[in-house]
């Protein structure tokens, strides 16, 4: 999203679970795009809150498996925020060879990007 759109919007990403390292093949397939996710670390809604994150001046929470749509929904009970569902395969354990498991993220990548510009518009625009 911070590449397509810069700062037209406040984004943050949370996880369901705190690995804080980020899967080297998802850093891999989002590098060719020019997406860098090395320094990224992913952090739960728990951790965003104890850092500083003040989830009721966010708008919309994006998940995208089922256990993040499910701990999302406990979110919208205390604040007012739009949730929308945007299932996407895990291709975490899909192939043998590393090209293999390659494809497989490129295929996540390409679903959640389809899905941001479907939802944001083109990036670049004024959507």
């Amino acid at each position: 999203m911070k590449k397509f759109y810069g700062q037209r919007a406040y984004i943050q990403s949370a996880g369901v679970k705190s690995d804080l390292d980020i899967d080297g093949f998802a850093v891999a397939v989002c590098s060719e795009i020019g997406v860098e996710l090395e320094r990224h670390r992913s952090r739960t809604f728990e951790e965003m809150q104890e850092w500083g994150d003040d989830l009721s001046s966010f708008d919309l929470i994006v998940a995208l498996s089922p256990a993040s749509q499910r701990q999302a929904l406990e979110l919208t009970r205390v604040f007012h925020l739009e949730l929308e569902y945007w299932p996407v395969m895990d291709p975490v354990g899909i192939g043998e060879t590393r090209e293999a498991k390659l494809v497989a993220y490129r295929q996540t990548r390409d679903q959640i990007r389809e899905r941001i510009v479907s939802r944001f518009g083109p990036p670049g625009s004024d959507s």
